[in-house]
């Protein structure tokens, strides 16, 4: 295979770099301050298998040469291989390098307080998480409060357990320290900042 078939092979980004990112950006900050707020990914991407149209977008649009990305066991090499070459980020071997991660399905969610979570003086120093799930549409309901809602909100997502809810709502006790996640299933796209209560 010549130069020119492998980078076919690895398929295209945005089609407009600066607009398309923009666009993403802007709908990931929508749905963090927004938790249990379902949001879209109105993009056509030509993406590897096995990473779904709305993290992909997320970490094209999040993702640059000075951060670093940890994924789990079964996230393809062709997908680590495509978003090092569409943003130059680097490849992170621990958890406790990372400054974002992918995750393909909640079964591989490692226990949350393996994550960065940032510190009193500087909390943005923490991971972002991209969990892909299969739906919003079955699994378990959880009830959302906390800043960003009114009242209370509720998502239904599949393969999360009790020790996630336990693990998440444990983590809060630490504010301003902790992950932010992001919950997406094909072009949809959930927030959950790490402000956020979860009840099962």
């Amino acid at each position: 295979m010549n130069a020119a078939q492998d980078l076919a092979a690895i398929g295209t980004g945005f089609s407009d770099a600066i607009f398309d990112s923009q666009r993403v950006f802007r709908a990931a900050l929508d749905v963090l301050s927004r938790p249990g707020k379902i949001g879209e990914i109105a993009l056509s991407i030509d993406l590897p298998r096995g990473l779904h149209l709305a993290a992909g977008a997320t970490l094209l649009a999040l993702l640059d040469q000075d951060t670093r990305l940890w994924l789990s066991p079964s996230v393809p090499p062709d997908v680590a291989r495509y978003l090092r070459f569409h943003t130059s980020c680097q490849q992170a071997v621990e958890l406790e390098q990372a400054d974002f991660a992918l995750i393909a399905h909640p079964g591989e969610l490692p226990p949350l307080a393996a994550f960065v979570q940032g510190t009193a003086d500087f909390p943005d120093r923490s991971t972002t998480i991209v969990l892909q799930v299969s739906s919003f549409m079955e699994g378990e309901r959880y009830v959302l409060s906390g800043p960003g809602i009114a009242g209370r909100s509720d998502i239904t997502v599949p393969g999360l357990d009790a020790d996630f809810v336990a693990g998440w709502n444990a983590r809060r006790r630490s504010l301003p320290c902790g992950v932010d996640l992001f919950l997406v299933a094909g072009n949809q796209l959930v927030g959950l900042p790490r402000t956020t209560r979860i009840e099962a």
